[in-house]
């Protein structure tokens, strides 16, 4: 009980005298994440309405596929992305390994079959409301995933939002591929594992209240902007 208060009180004391490190670290994690949700959602999103819609062989073993893949351990992701950029890889030409770069590309292969596999869930379900319609006014397939995709758009951000979720609080991929390097490529989790690893409980647990309250604060900010909640929806 007492390393929680004195990690409330540490955090408090980053926050108000503004800390330098804490900002750093803070917009680093940001920029990482919501990069890495972006693009995520750039091709999640398309492909998940892409398998609520098409019909093909195999559809089924591919949507299994993609549902498995929601599980894919960060470490193995990490270690798969290490290989392809390191040196001896094939992309390690281009220096990417312990850049954010590096670590945008890992975060993207975790979310991107998070984010799909919730967006196929949503737009399943209003295809089948949709069906008939759609088909009766004679529109191609990608005018269908068009209209789904933002008719279904509150939907959608909810699977977003989920993958902002799970990429703020990457931990093992982001430390293999980015090293946890002082202002370069450390964040908020790696900097909790490090000041945990030194047995620094207090400033471990301040970090990962600002984490929380990160968290919160972005989510609660993008439910405003888009009005999800507004007087009179249910």
């Amino acid at each position: 009980m007492n390393e929680l208060l004195a990690g409330l009180l540490e955090a408090g004391r980053l926050i108000v005298t503004v800390d330098a490190d804490l900002i750093e670290i803070s917009l680093r994690s940001l920029q990482v994440t919501l990069t890495a949700v972006a693009i995520a959602s750039a091709i999640g999103l398309p492909l998940g309405c892409w398998l609520a819609v098409r019909r093909f062989r195999f559809r089924r073993f591919v949507i299994a596929t993609m549902n498995a893949l929601m599980g894919l351990p960060p470490v193995v992701v990490g270690l798969i992305v290490y290989l392809l950029l390191s040196r001896a890889g094939p992309f390690g030409v281009f220096g990417l390994l312990f850049t954010p770069t590096a670590m945008i590309i890992a975060q993207v292969i975790i979310l991107t079959p998070l984010i799909a596999s919730i967006a196929h869930q949503a737009i399943r379900e209003l295809w089948a409301q949709y069906h008939d319609l759609l088909i009766s006014m004679n529109t191609t397939r990608w005018q269908r995933i068009a209209t789904l995709l933002w008719d279904g758009r509150r939907a959608l951000l909810t699977a977003s939002l989920a993958g902002f979720g799970r990429g703020i609080g990457e931990v093992g991929a982001i430390m293999i591929v980015g090293g946890n390097i002082d202002n370069a490529t450390r964040v908020l989790t790696t900097a909790i594992s490090l000041e945990t690893g030194k047995g620094n409980f207090s400033l471990a647990l301040a970090l990962g209240f600002v984490l929380i309250g990160l968290a919160v604060l972005v989510n609660l900010l993008i439910h405003t902007l888009s009005r999800t909640e507004v007087s009179g929806r249910w």
